[in-house]
């Protein structure tokens, strides 16, 4: 029986991890055990418990309860509390999903313990080092063994900083093994999608109608925490819920609630305040999510992860950031990258309202990725 303990932090990795516990209860649970260790990264009920609730994950074995606070504090505590866990479990391996704090936390953790790391989504690249999710990717992609892609844009990525595909096991941190796998969240889309039919009334609650709503998420802290940025895209949104007299499904992030009577010029609060067009509502459930982008025309977002659940249901997406790490997408028209630029937004949305893109090529697997990984990571050559 091989031991992993798997980190989870932000509500991304609590959904990424439904799809690994599911392929490990269904199909190797004679074969791995997990511990989950939920660093409490995020605090609030509903950006954290809910999702875990909803999602039928196991409850975490370990919570570290860290809390919000500058990424230096938060980082130090969660690699103190992370490498306590590993001496008593003493695992063999750790598991990490994605970009944030948490990953870099038990990179760091796990590394200097000489405890094999398995990294879930390597290899995505932004190319923009002055997101901190790029350097936390970067620094787990080489301190790890195991390394998962979900695209071959990321396992080309790795192949272009050193990573070898000829590498055979045993594999170590100094010989790793690169996989492409595909993208566990689509096996979750895949899983979630009918059951969010059946149970979420999301729509009917916010009085939205299918295919007459644009869903919009703004979360990233370089977005909020600038007025100038934060103004341009409001202020964008509100343009094109006016204009085409259509409905903006807006989910507010903790993050972003916060700093809007802040950070935008008081006659643009108001304005969007009262837009009887835009809905703001706190944060949704993963199976609320996933009816609002199933039945939304349109996603405006700077979230990695919902660029990718619009392209999973066929819907065009307008990037709020100045780059991306799902290439693919905006390679298959799927996508605009708009930057915080309100002229460029209020083009994009209304290019895709217009003449919507008709092509979604399959781009991330076959909805199988936990599986994939499961069956690498208890095969017997690692051991």
């Amino acid at each position: 029986m091989i031991k992993i303990v798997t980190v989870i932090g932000a509500r991304p990795q609590i959904i990424k991890a439904a799809a690994l516990s599911r392929a490990i209860s269904t199909g190797f649970k004679d074969k791995i055990n997990e511990i989950i260790v939920h660093t409490g990264q995020h605090y609030d009920a509903n950006m954290s418990q809910v999702f875990i609730d909803e999602l039928g994950i196991p409850a975490p074995d370990y919570n570290l309860g860290v809390g919000s606070g500058s990424h230096g504090r938060q980082t130090a505590v969660m690699i103190e509390g992370i490498e306590k866990i590993l001496q008593d479990e003493k695992p063999d391996f750790l598991v990490l999903y994605g970009d944030t704090n948490s990953t870099l936390a038990g990179a760091v953790a796990s590394s200097k313990l000489r405890i094999p790391i398995v990294h879930i989504e390597a290899g995505l690249r932004s190319f923009n080092k002055s997101m901190p999710e790029e350097i936390n990717r970067i620094m787990c992609d080489h301190a790890s063994t195991l390394l998962f892609s979900p695209t071959l844009t990321g396992y080309r990525n790795l192949l272009r900083e050193g990573f070898s595909a000829q590498n055979q096991p045993p594999f170590t941190s100094d010989n790793p093994g690169i996989f492409h796998c595909g993208d566990i969240m689509f096996d979750n889309s895949l899983h979630f999608a009918g059951i969010a039919e059946e149970r979420s009334d999301v729509l009917k609650q916010w009085g939205l109608e299918k295919e007459n709503y644009l869903l919009a998420t703004i979360h990233r802290d370089n977005n909020t925490d600038d007025p100038e940025r934060l103004r341009s895209i409001f202020s964008a949104l509100n343009q094109v819920s006016l204009a085409n007299n259509l409905m903006i499904a807006l989910p507010l992030h903790p993050r972003t609630s916060g700093l809007l009577r802040q950070n935008l010029p008081a006659e643009l609060f108001t304005s969007v305040s009262g837009n009887p067009f835009i809905t703001m509502m706190p944060p949704v459930s993963f199976l609320d999510m996933i009816k609002l982008e199933k039945h939304a025309r349109m996603v405006i977002t700077d979230s990695g992860g919902v660029q990718k659940e619009a392209y999973y249901f066929g819907k065009p997406c307008v990037i709020a950031r100045p780059e991306t790490e799902w290439v693919e997408i905006v390679e298959a028209g799927a996508g605009i990258i708009a930057d915080a630029d309100e002229n460029a937004i209020v083009l994009a949305a209304t290019g895709y309202l217009n003449n919507p893109p008709v092509s979604f090529p399959e781009v991330f697997g076959d909805g199988k990725a936990a599986e994939f990984i499961c069956r690498t990571i208890a095969g017997a050559a690692w051991k």
